[in-house]
């Protein structure tokens, strides 16, 4: 029998109580149950400066992005979170994704990716979500298709922190099985 494939999970949001990473624990439990292994990273215990050439010219790259570059390169595939500012992907997820791209060889390509997304208004981070969609398309992963949003995430989740929406549940469900299932497919 072929091992479970691998996922590392992370959210772009490094806030406590963020409503992107409520989203991505229940994702995370939805591709645990289709059969995957799942690392969660916390990138609040890998900070990184901002990425600037010269700062990489004159010291290589950061302990933690070489850390995280070790996760990435080690997983089949990634499960993210795209929180929504200003209708981009956060800061802290630009960052982290432009230090790794900066290894050699580059860790994501060929990597499969599902991205998810929760927002207080309407939209659930949508733009975001297709964002950072682009983005690891662009660094050569295997994005899942699809929209896994959470519009009104501050009203989606219980006093435990669990989805109430069965629309939203389904949703997650379908994303991780789709990761898992593409994964396992190009993992071999």
């Amino acid at each position: 029998m072929a091992r479970p494939a691998r996922i590392l999970a992370f959210s772009g949001s490094a806030r406590r109580e963020s409503l992107n990473r409520r989203f991505l624990a229940a994702a995370v439990e939805a591709t645990r149950a289709a059969g995957c292994e799942v690392t969660v990273a916390d990138l609040n215990e890998l900070v990184l400066p901002l990425y600037h050439g010269d700062l990489e010219d004159s010291g290589g790259m950061p302990p933690n992005a070489v850390r995280l570059v070790g996760l990435i390169a080690s997983h089949d595939g990634l499960l993210i979170a795209s929180p929504e500012y200003n209708s981009m992907p956060t800061p802290l997820l630009k960052n982290t994704l432009d230090w790794c791209s900066r290894a050699e060889p580059n860790p994501f390509e060929g990597k499969v990716a599902a991205v998810l997304s929760a927002s207080p208004g309407p939209f659930g981070g949508v733009r975001s979500l297709q964002l950072a969609q682009q983005l690891l398309l662009k660094l050569g992963c295997h994005v899942v298709p699809g929209q896994c949003v959470l519009p009104q995430a501050a009203q989606a989740f219980d006093a435990q922190g669990l989805l109430t929406s069965t629309r939203a549940k389904e949703s997650v469900k379908a994303l991780a099985g789709r990761l898992a299932e593409t994964a396992r497919r190009i993992a071999g």
